[in-house]
C-alpha cells in the first residue's frame, strides 16, 4: 500500500452502494484518475465537501496496485457561483466534458490542470460572457493539445497580407486567393486573428484579458466551435441540464 498525496479536482462523482461515490480526479502529475471515496455521502463524513463536482482540493490517497482509496481530503477552491447559477454551470459542465475527453492517466495534466481552473474561476468569479469565455478555453486547450494554428501567414501561399479567413483543414489563415478553393474556410476579420495570436501565445494567467467586439467574438465562437470538433473528432454541444 502506497499514500500519497495530490492535488487535483473532481470532474466526475457517481455513487457507489448506500454512502461511497467513484471520483474521477484530475491532478497534474498523474493525469486524470479513479478513486474510490468510502463513506463520503454520510451527512457526518470529513470527505462530503471535498469529493463534490468541481471541488478542487488536496487529497491523501492510497494505492493498492492500480486502484486509489482517498483517505482524507481538503478544499482549496468549491467555485460556489458556479454552483448557484445554472447557466455557469452548465457551461462549466461543458468545458468539463471536453477535459475528460483529452485527458488520460499517468499523463502529464498540468498545463491542462491550469487552464481549467483559470476557466473555471472565469466563469465562477466574473461577469464575463460565457460563450466568449468557452471560445478562449478551446483555442487555448487545442494548442495546449498539439493543434496550435498558424496565422501570421498563409498557410498555403506563405502570404502575410490579406489574411481574411481561417482554414479549418489546413489549420491556419489564408488569404482571399487560397481561401477560394478551400469549402472549409471561414471568414476571419484582424480582430480575431489577433486574439487567436493572442490567446495561443499569452501567459496562462492572462489568457482571458482583452475584449472582442460582439461580431468578432461571433466569429471567435464559430471558428473555435469548429475547429475543436475537427480536430477532437467530436461535436460538442451546450446541453440544458434541467
Amino acid at each position: 500500500m502506497k499514500q500519497i498525496k495530490v492535488n487535483g479536482i473532481i470532474i466526475a462523482e457517481n455513487n457507489m452502494g448506500d454512502f461511497d461515490k467513484m471520483l474521477t480526479i484530475l491532478t497534474p502529475n498523474l493525469g486524470k484518475i479513479g478513486c474510490s471515496a468510502k463513506g463520503s455521502r454520510r451527512p457526518k463524513s470529513l470527505l462530503l465537501s471535498g469529493t463534490q463536482f468541481l471541488c478542487f482540493g488536496e487529497y491523501m490517497l492510497f494505492k493498492v496496485a492500480d486502484t486509489y482509496t482517498m483517505n482524507s481530503c481538503e478544499t482549496i477552491e468549491m467555485f460556489y457561483n458556479i454552483r448557484t447559477d445554472l447557466d455557469k454551470l452548465t457551461y462549466a459542465s461543458y468545458i468539463t466534458k471536453i477535459i475528460n475527453d483529452v485527458t488520460t492517466e499517468n499523463q502529464n495534466s498540468f498545463n491542462t490542470l491550469k487552464l481549467f481552473l483559470n476557466t473555471l474561476y472565469m466563469i465562477s468569479e466574473t461577469d464575463k460572457d460565457l460563450e466568449f469565455i468557452t471560445s478562449v478555453f478551446k483555442m487555448r486547450i487545442l494548442k495546449i493539445l498539439g493543434f496550435s494554428p498558424n496565422i501570421k501567414e498563409c498557410v498555403s501561399c506563405k502570404k502575410q497580407e490579406e489574411l481574411k479567413y481561417f482554414s479549418i483543414k489546413d489549420n491556419g489563415a489564408k488569404c482571399t486567393a487560397c481561401a477560394r478553393q478551400d469549402t472549409s474556410a471561414l471568414e476571419l476579420s484582424d480582430a480575431t486573428r489577433n486574439a487567436i495570436i493572442y490567446i495561443v501565445k499569452a501567459d496562462p494567467k492572462k489568457i482571458f484579458s482583452f475584449e472582442l467586439s460582439e461580431s468578432c467574438q461571433k466569429e471567435l465562437q464559430l471558428i473555435s466551435n469548429i475547429y475543436l470538433n475537427e480536430k477532437l473528432e467530436k461535436e460538442y454541444k451546450l446541453e440544458k441540464l434541467f
